[in-house]
């Protein structure tokens, strides 16, 4: 169950054994909220491991969808202390630090500091950024390999393929044969030397194409196991950084990862509504502690959609939270509405991380979605509820049915009202009607949304 046979063959000699990946199966006798807390609550616990299973996860800032490849070591530095001042915890740097990198073409495999960007390496980044309050976080690739790179010129004999016929470039980048013990040691000694000499306490992790040109039945297995062999000595002799999985967002989410890196970044694709369906989806097996989620600009660089700074907020409030958009071009009311929005999840940041996740409106089934946390006591929650497309009179059923709380319990609905919590579970909270007319400019009554606290009244 744990391994796919098609086209797979492994060659045992006398003596030898092979063992299977592990399969997990869960049963649930109370629907699937019940199955994804016994899921979420055996990959938290158990799956992941290291200093930072337990903890709480920093809020970050990434310079990505801010610079793409145009940046230089002072605005990085001017980013982070924006950061800092706004109240983030964590700056990471991106792609397009390292070889000659100024596009996508070129210096995979090449982790050594583009000088003409960083003139004082990463070591100096690293010390600048940390200098101004924030700790700081770096963007690798190491299982990819470009054909523009020193590390090609010097191993092209390194390369995962069929020797004396023509490759196949995806991404404009090729796969390392981490099946080969020499390839292996060279990703742990360069990634060893940049996590020595610089303050780094986050690493994102990144794997941004498909394997193809297998050449033998074993090689997928060869090479997951080589790659877990890297990440048992990196994670042993670095204890004190935070990894995170990235495979074009979401596309190597699964639990053997988060055995050595134990969050991921979920998906490429920020634009906050159709994150809706991708966190959604993610939640039915895998804890918010897991899901890296952040804010990014509008138009959104995916789809082009415009979503309130709001909705962005509330719906990656729902996951990892960080951010992904350019804090220089922030004006002072903007700057005020993000701190706002950093504290509410710092004052929640336990709750969302660690409580019981449940599912309570599918955006895979209607026109809306909602979710809650509660923490272990009952004693407080936290739900969201997200309106895809504006509709006309809802009437009553603009409301949101919520579980998990406790029965005989009474709260207070961000302090605005109390309720039992059998009759949230019964009748729900109810919405105030929205205004019937909207002024020709007003601003779209798509996609709102809104995130009730709720506290025992003692």
């Amino acid at each position: 169950m744990g391994i796919n046979p098609f086209d797979f063959k492994w060659e045992l000699n006398p003596g030898e054994s092979f063992t299977t990946p592990e399969g997990i199966i869960v049963y649930s006798e109370n629907g699937m909220n019940e199955m994804s807390k016994t899921f979420h609550k055996l990959f938290r616990e158990r799956v992941a491991r290291g200093e930072w299973r337990d903890k709480e996860r920093p809020i970050l800032v990434n310079n990505w969808e801010a610079t793409y490849f145009d940046f230089d070591e002072d605005k990085i530095v001017a980013m982070a202390s924006k950061a800092k001042d706004l109240g983030f915890e964590l700056f990471v740097l991106d792609d397009g630090w390292f070889g000659k990198r100024n596009d996508d073409k070129t210096s995979l495999g090449d982790w050594f500091p583009n000088l003409d960007k960083l003139p004082n390496g990463i070591k100096g980044l690293g010390e600048r950024v940390v200098n101004e309050g924030i700790r700081f976080g770096l963007w690798f690739e190491p299982e990819m390999i470009s054909k523009n790179s020193k590390l090609y010129e010097e191993h092209p004999d390194w390369i995962l393929g069929v020797s004396n016929r023509k490759l196949s470039m995806g991404r404009n980048q090729y796969i390392l044969d981490l099946s080969k013990p020499e390839v292996r040691k060279y990703i742990v000694d360069i990634l060893s030397e940049r996590f020595s000499e610089a303050p780094i306490s986050y690493v994102k992790w990144d794997m941004n194409r498909n394997m193809t040109e297998v050449t033998y039945r074993d090689l997928p297995h060869k090479y997951i196991l080589g790659l877990y062999e890297i990440l048992e000595t990196l994670t042993k002799n670095f204890p004190h950084i935070l990894f995170e999985s990235c495979a074009s967002g979401g596309g190597r989410f699964d639990a053997g990862m988060l055995h050595y890196m134990p969050q991921v970044w979920t998906s490429d694709d920020t634009d906050a509504i159709v994150r809706l369906n991708i966190q959604h989806g993610t939640s039915l097996a895998y804890p918010l502690i897991s899901m890296g989620a952040h804010v990014s600009d509008i138009p959104n660089h995916q789809t082009a959609r415009k979503t309130s700074l709001e909705t962005r907020n509330n719906v990656a409030a729902f996951g990892n939270f960080g951010y992904e958009l350019d804090l220089l071009k922030f004006d002072e009311e903007t700057g005020a509405n993000v701190t706002k929005y950093l504290d509410f999840y710092k004052n929640n940041r336990k709750l969302i991380q660690f409580g019981d996740f449940y599912r309570l409106e599918s955006p895979f089934e209607g026109n809306s979605a909602a979710w809650m946390v509660v923490d272990k006591e009952k004693n407080e929650a936290l739900v969201g509820h997200f309106t895809i497309l504006a509709s006309p009179n809802p009437g009553y059923n603009a409301k949101v049915i919520l579980k998990g709380l406790n029965p005989d319990k009474k709260y207070s609905i961000n302090g605005e009202f109390e309720a039992y919590g059998d009759e949230l579970m019964n009748v729900g909270i109810v919405f105030p009607q929205p205004d019937r007319y909207f002024s020709k400019d007003s601003e779209t009554q798509d996609f709102k949304s809104r995130v009730f606290k709720l506290k025992e009244v003692k």
